[in-house]
């Protein structure tokens, strides 16, 4: 049993190549898998150090409630964010695992080293590591200059 927390449950098809793309891309270590007769996932659980989260295979036929994966709604509303000590390395051990680049890692305004990427099942994710604390004075100052130029070529 675990203590009161957030975690997420992921929709996704197929489920089991997710499972390994997963352990390779970020290094989450599986906890438990319960596969259905049909070899599908009904559940399974990932762990990175002290976070953890689920995830099963579509099920349509279990009703109007049941989830849809990023592939059949043809995008995701949600981005899993990954804390990491290197977020360079981890970055590109998912690149090359398969995950595409949706933004390239860089220093951003808020003292993060951070990039995001999309995994093949449709996920997005995003990885940092915190690099400097800034004061919401500063803070505001970097964005205000961001955004005076965002678009702009």
């Amino acid at each position: 049993m675990h203590n009161q927390a957030i975690i997420p449950h992921l929709c996704v098809s197929p489920a089991a190549e997710a499972i390994d793309f997963y352990k390779r891309a970020f290094g989450f270590e599986e906890i438990h898998r319960m596969p259905s007769p049909d070899g599908k996932i009904l559940h399974c659980e990932l762990r990175l150090g002290d976070a953890w989260f689920m995830l099963a295979d579509e099920f349509p036929n279990m009703g109007p409630g049941s989830p849809r994966s990023p592939r059949t709604l043809n995008g995701s509303t949600v981005t899993i964010h990954i804390n990491s000590p290197n977020v360079d390395a981890a970055f590109d051990r998912a690149v090359k695992a398969g995950a595409k680049v949706a933004m390239p890692v860089a220093d951003m305004f808020w003292g993060d080293r951070y990039g995001k990427l999309i995994d093949p099942f449709g996920h997005h994710w995003s990885i940092s590591t915190h690099k400097e604390d800034v004061s919401p004075e500063e803070m505001k100052k970097r964005a205000d200059a961001l955004f005076k130029n965002w678009g702009k070529k």
